[in-house]
């Protein structure tokens, strides 16, 4: 059997984390069309109970970048490889932007634009995030 460390722990932590954040997401583009009609009135207890989960995810996935960051020398990689950590550390900060636009947005346009862009900006950084682990 392999042995463990704490690069696979902080790897494991961070998919983990990933997976909650964007795979909650799809979740609940299902869920919502049909809660409205059945139960208009439970969406927003709906949402805000998945951003209990969501929001400590999302944390975690920072928490364990940085330290992913910190644990390698990310300078002795190829010059594409560090255009795609920048590309995908500036998606994750964006999809995270776009959810507190849909959260907090008083407009249709406004809820239904955060949350196209804040699902889509998230699976834009795992895709990133899974390119980066095996190209890397």
């Amino acid at each position: 059997m392999l042995s463990p460390s704490a690069e696979t722990f902080r790897l494991f932590l961070h998919v983990v984390a990933a997976s909650v954040w964007v795979g909650g997401q799809f979740a609940l583009a299902g869920l919502v069309p049909t809660l409205r009609r059945v139960a208009p009135g439970a969406v927003r207890s709906v949402a805000q109970a998945f951003a209990r989960v969501a929001w400590p995810a999302f944390g975690l996935t920072v928490i364990t970048g940085m330290w992913g960051l910190m644990a390698e020398d990310v300078t002795t990689k190829s010059s594409s490889y560090q255009a795609t950590l920048l590309l995908k550390i500036a998606i994750a900060i964006l999809s995270g932007v776009f959810v507190v636009v849909h959260s907090v947005g008083r407009s249709k346009l406004a809820v239904a634009l955060g949350g196209a862009l804040g699902l889509l900006t998230a699976i834009g950084a795992m895709y990133l995030g899974i390119l980066l682990n095996t190209r890397g």
